[in-house]
């Protein structure tokens, strides 16, 4: 159950790269510890350090696709050779034990979680202007120039899907956006 006694929904976050989903996921788990930020599962061999059930599920490709067959994927997509996929049961358990959750994904998984997960809340974080974008991935300086072009253009096309959500969050000033995300969350801010 959510703070005010109602059901806990699922929540789904995406936006542009660079609009500060991380950063604002990260504030918002600091204060509230109870959420659950989904896991994902994959395809791809665990990097030095991570841990399974922790930073992803590992699968075989035959495991990920007998999940993806019996629909034990919210949404998955492949990228580079890869797949990569939100699993069904974990979400599914800490909803059901009014565990809040929240799903940080791009636009394509969010709008299969739409279909497979229709009660979910559904958010767009949008940056306060393309330019303030542009100069929050370019201040990363991490990136060439044809990666900040492609990122950029991928950006549009994201920008230009946010009506199909339940609610936009601008993220201009950080402590605005969090507690608009504990609002459409129906968490209690502290």
């Amino acid at each position: 159950m959510a703070p005010d006694g109602s059901i806990a929904r699922p929540t789904v976050l995406t936006g542009p790269s660079g609009v500060g989903k991380g950063t604002l996921v990260a504030r918002l788990r600091e204060r509230h510890p109870e959420i659950w930020l989904s896991v994902s599962a994959t395809t791809r061999a665990p990097r030095s350090g991570e841990i399974d059930g922790i930073h992803y599920f590992f699968h075989s490709k035959e495991r990920f696709n007998e999940l993806v067959q019996s629909g034990g994927l919210l949404e998955w997509a492949e990228f580079a050779g890869n797949c990569y996929g939100t699993p069904r049961q974990p979400v599914s358990e800490r909803v059901a034990n009014g565990i809040p959750v929240l799903l940080e994904i791009e636009l394509e998984g969010a709008r299969q979680v739409r279909k497979s997960l229709p009660e979910a809340i559904q958010l767009f974080l949008a940056p306060p202007s393309v330019e303030e974008l542009e100069k929050r991935i370019r201040g990363r300086g991490t990136e060439a120039e044809e990666a900040i072009q492609r990122r950029l253009k991928r950006a549009q096309d994201e920008l230009a899907a946010q009506t199909e959500f339940d609610a936009v969050i601008v993220n201009d000033d950080l402590e605005t956006a969090l507690a608009e995300l504990e609002n459409k969350m129906n968490l209690t801010g502290t």
